[in-house]
């Protein structure tokens, strides 16, 4: 079976006809005749020996074989398109654009932003954060900063920087911090737990990693976004659970406290950067950012 491809103008010709259902349109955004593009449609049907399109009234359809092709044209074609434009960007001297959580980016990254600028100047570092479903493929982000477990998507070159460690964590504000504080982990089995939307399995996670019944832990006020759960916690609201990436200077500044310690979970601390944006600035993040984590 021959795997050479057919012309690159007779499947650009065609993937315009097929996007827009019209040999006529095709012609117009490609700046050709109508007849030029029919003759590059003929040429690749020849070619594959199949019909890829048929008459419809005054219009064309895709055969079977022709929404299959189209399917497969649309996504190198868009994939080039999407090459292009991120080299052209690098050309143009562009910011390389980091996507995180909301949460992370607040309270590990901006804290040793202005380190980060000092010390790797040439990334002119760029931040889009979101607190809902991160996609690291979307387009305009060069990578993403994110707790995951593996196995890691074949499409993704992933930098492992450091494990997910959850744990209990309180403020020296909370009413019962000294009982709590000295207490075991049962003590918790009275307590109104915070949580949130975001991460509902953490706290069960926690229990049976710390020997604990799960099922007796108590659900109390409930945040959408772990930022606000932190917030609330370090305002003595009550107990949260948390990464300890997230609360390490918290912890370290004595605002919270963590009296039973964390646990490691299979998730981990991860640069994404997609296959085709790979470049040597995600090499130069993703080492600075283990160094940071293991500090």
């Amino acid at each position: 079976m021959s795997r050479e491809l057919p012309p690159l103008n007779a499947l650009r010709a065609f993937e315009a006809a097929a996007r827009h259902q019209s040999i006529s349109q095709a012609a117009a955004e490609l700046h050709v005749t109508h007849g030029a593009v029919s003759r590059q449609i003929r040429v690749l049907e020849e070619q594959l020996g199949l019909s890829l399109f048929d008459k419809d009234g005054r219009g064309v359809k895709l055969t079977d074989a022709g929404a299959r092709l189209r399917d497969a044209a649309a996504e190198a074609f868009e994939r080039l398109r999407a090459a292009c434009g991120e080299l052209r960007q690098r050309q143009d001297g562009a910011p390389f654009v980091l996507g995180c959580p909301g949460s992370l980016l607040a309270r590990w990254f901006i804290p040793r932003l202005d380190r980060l600028n000092r010390e790797l100047p040439d990334l002119r570092l760029q931040l889009s954060a979101s607190e809902g479903e991160l996609d690291p493929r979307r387009p305009g982000v060069d990578a993403t900063l994110c707790f995951a477990a593996p196995p890691w998507p074949v499409d993704m070159q992933v930098h492992e920087l450091a494990a997910e460690r959850i744990g209990a964590v309180l403020s020296p504000r909370h009413p019962r911090y000294a009982e709590l504080a000295a207490a075991p982990a049962s003590a918790l089995y009275d307590e109104p737990l915070l949580h949130t939307a975001s991460r509902p399995q953490a706290w069960p996670q926690w229990a049976l990693a710390t020997g604990l019944d799960g099922a007796r832990l108590q659900q109390g006020q409930g945040f959408e976004h772990l930022y606000y759960l932190l917030e609330a916690a370090s305002a003595g609201l009550g107990v949260a659970i948390a990464p300890q990436q997230l609360v390490a200077d918290d912890l370290a500044a004595g605002r919270l406290a963590a009296p039973w310690g964390f646990v490691e979970t299979p998730a981990r601390l991860a640069l994404w950067v997609p296959q085709r944006r790979a470049d040597r600035r995600a090499e130069q993040l993703a080492q600075w950012l283990r160094e940071q984590l293991n500090a």
